[in-house]
């Protein structure tokens, strides 16, 4: 027996339990799969579902809010009516949701949703403007949990909505995820931009702001000035010393 979970969707839980047999001969598998369904962490609506799988086709089912067996195929239908017609069979059956999903489900809810993920971001600049197309900027964020996230925009204080792109919140595999958030815009001198990150491992929204006094090709060919200023600099009192020591050293 395996046991595996996944969250299809927020506050919706899958419990999957597999029991799996193969013919070595022929490769034949088939497996059955008990499922517990809930919206809610109260567990008013949790469902049950057991089903039958043949390489994988499913061909048969037992819903606990249906109450019954429904088959797929000749041989489940065949099936379904034999179970249906035995009353120690759905006694059980009815019974697996209290002792499968409501022993299991709570476990679940408390081990897995109520933890968190703060989410690392990231604000750069993707594209820099050029003559005639403006600049991109890039707000990331990662390796964050639960799935639900906002990403926004803000431009001197007011939310951008337009010339923005958003990607969906991507699973990195590890229960983890990343978003892209693109901004296109045309850099002004004194603007003041910035990305906010909303998530519930947050206990307040994260602001990253950007400095876009200057666009980024502009401060790196300033700073790269100066430091050349500073190093000419340098250079020139050094050899302006050297030659005061040279023409001691002659008289």
């Amino acid at each position: 027996m395996v046991w595996s979970q996944q969250l299809i969707s927020v506050g919706l839980l899958i419990i999957l339990f597999f029991q799996s047999g193969v013919d070595g001969g022929n490769g034949y598998y088939h497996t059955t799969v008990d499922q517990c369904r809930s919206s809610s962490k109260e567990l008013s609506d949790v469902e049950y579902i057991r089903s039958s799988w043949f390489n994988k086709a499913e061909y048969l089912r037992f819903n606990s809010t249906v109450g019954n067996w429904e088959g797929y195929t000749a041989f489940g239908v065949q099936n379904a009516e034999i179970y249906n017609k035995d009353t120690s069979i759905m006694g059980q059956m009815r019974a697996e949701k209290d002792r499968v999903c409501r022993q299991n489900l709570p476990i679940d809810f408390e081990a897995i949703l109520s933890k968190t993920g703060e989410p690392e971001v990231v604000l750069s600049l993707a594209k820099p403007s050029s003559s005639g197309h403006p600049a991109v900027l890039m707000c990331s964020a990662y390796d964050f949990y639960p799935k639900m996230i906002k990403l926004t925009w803000y431009r001197d204080g007011q939310e951008v909505t337009g010339s923005v792109i958003s990607s969906e919140e991507l699973a990195d595999g590890d229960w983890y995820y990343q978003i892209h958030s693109h901004l296109e815009f045309t850099p002004k001198a004194g603007e003041k931009i910035s990305c906010m990150v909303e998530h519930t491992s947050l206990k307040e929204p994260k602001v990253i702001p950007w400095d876009s006094s200057m666009p980024e090709p502009e401060r790196n060919k300033i700073a790269i000035g100066a430091a050349g200023l500073v190093l000419g600099v340098i250079i020139a009192l050094a050899g302006f010393i050297y030659y005061k020591k040279k023409s001691r050293t002659i008289l």
